[in-house]
């Protein structure tokens, strides 16, 4: 019971997720060559500060792109369905 957090094109051994509650770097493992994954309990607040910030949230990760990615509804239900 985890959701795996995931971005491509990166390097470095933490992703940030930035929401309009602040910000947390999650420890992240490499997955392929420029893949790199974090895992969370599906009972992270995290989560949560995801799916009701106000309007986006960031996902980023040093030497990568960085996500700005919409809180729509979608990602709520996800984190209600794996639990």
């Amino acid at each position: 019971r985890a959701i795996w957090l995931g971005i491509t094109g990166a390097q470095g051994d933490a992703l940030q997720i930035r929401t309009s509650y602040g910000a947390r770097r999650l420890p992240a493992e490499r997955v392929h060559l420029n893949e790199m994954l974090a895992q969370l309990p599906v009972s992270d607040p995290l989560l949560e500060q995801m799916a009701f910030s106000r309007g986006r949230f960031l996902v980023a990760i040093e030497g990568g792109p960085s996500l700005v990615v919409p809180a729509w509804p979608e990602i709520g239900r996800v984190i209600e369905d794996c639990r």
